[in-house]
């Protein structure tokens, strides 16, 4: 028992290892994100249900720094501001499928290939949705702050119209904000996720999932059933993915967790539906899983032309240890999340 805790913890920091200077560079990228763009650029570039205004919010929110929870409370005002329901749609799916912190880990844990994908697939899916959306009659906004009940405990963060702050204090809280509150919020499920890659790397033997469920759609119908109604945020999907692939987990398989598991949740589909309307969350939820499947057979197809193979994607974890920088910064990085959780309670 205790050689296989001693081996799961050593798993576990290896991941923790590998990802920490790249969490803490995304987070840094995070915090510059929202010190540059203010808080009314989102909101006024997202009126009308054109194609226009749908491409906008899908380019808008893929760099944010919000978890599928975190973006409710903000898509709510976006809407109540006069944001149209299918640019509010596909801002509610691009932002969590992946952002600048999700895409700094994805390098750190994956391959180039996916960190180029996952980006591209999260504004096909984004885009589809909101399009579809604009077909539908509309509902009329409801009250933004109503929505503010989350399952990650955001809070109600309407974006009601405030002075422009000077660039000299915007920067800084835009920094004290991705170590705080986004922190907070995305810390341990970061966490947990690295756990959890450390007792897959300990409990499934290599090659086990290629040998048992092949690698065709059956593990990626597996991987959407269990991505849809939980809730897993893009940083902390990314160290679960890699742990699976090194199981025998296909490329498009890790892809359709990747887009499925952050956009969706039990929590925010009810809060989609009544903020939206039924008929928009069933949209949203279909169209996630149709284009993660879709995407996924490409991404397969992909990885067998480019001759891919998928054990290198942990290459990074294995060598964390020639240098001193990754355990700094995994010391650093827990010491942070220590420090934003216990700032929160």
């Amino acid at each position: 028992m205790i050689e296989a805790a001693s081996q799961i913890v050593s798993a576990a920091w290896q991941v923790l290892c590998a990802s920490a200077p790249y969490v803490i560079f995304g987070l840094l990228m995070a915090g510059l994100l929202k010190g540059i763009i203010p808080d009314s650029f989102v909101s006024r570039h997202l009126g009308g249900n054109s194609v226009r205004a749908v491409i906008k919010a899908s380019l808008l929110g893929m760099p944010l720094p919000l978890c599928s929870c975190g973006v409710v409370p903000v898509a709510a005002s976006l809407r109540k501001q006069g944001a149209g329901p299918g640019p509010t749609t596909a801002f509610l799916i691009s932002t969590p499928e992946t952002g600048v912190d999700s895409i700094a880990i994805t390098w750190a844990l994956l391959d180039p290939v996916m960190t180029v994908v996952r980006p591209l697939a999260a504004f096909i899916t984004a885009t589809t949705a909101g399009l579809l959306v604009n077909l539908l009659p509309a509902k009329p906004p409801g009250p933004a702050c109503a929505l503010g009940r989350s399952c990650c405990n955001t809070t109600c963060t309407a974006q009601h119209s405030s002075p422009k702050m000077p660039l000299r204090r915007a920067l800084p809280d835009g920094i004290r904000y991705a170590f705080t509150q986004l922190l907070g919020d995305i810390g341990p499920y970061l966490l947990a996720g690295i756990a959890i890659a450390g007792l897959i790397t300990w409990l499934i033997p290599d090659g086990f999932i290629e040998q048992h469920l092949g690698s065709g759609i059956i593990p990626m119908l597996i991987m959407l059933a269990a991505g849809i109604p939980l809730y897993v945020c893009a940083s902390a999907s990314t160290p679960i993915v890699a742990a699976l692939a090194l199981k025998g987990l296909s490329p498009g398989a890790a892809l359709v967790f990747l887009l499925a598991g952050p956009a969706t949740n039990a929590a925010a589909i009810t809060v989609v539906a009544a903020l939206l309307g039924r008929p928009v969350a069933a949209v949203y939820v279909s169209v996630i899983a149709l284009c993660a499947l879709v995407m996924g057979m490409a991404v397969n197809m992909l990885y067998g032309w480019l001759a891919i193979d998928i054990s290198s994607w942990a290459s990074g974890a294995q060598h964390s240890h020639d240098s001193m920088l990754p355990v700094v910064a995994a010391l650093a990085l827990l010491a942070l999340i220590l420090r934003a959780v216990a700032r929160r309670s």
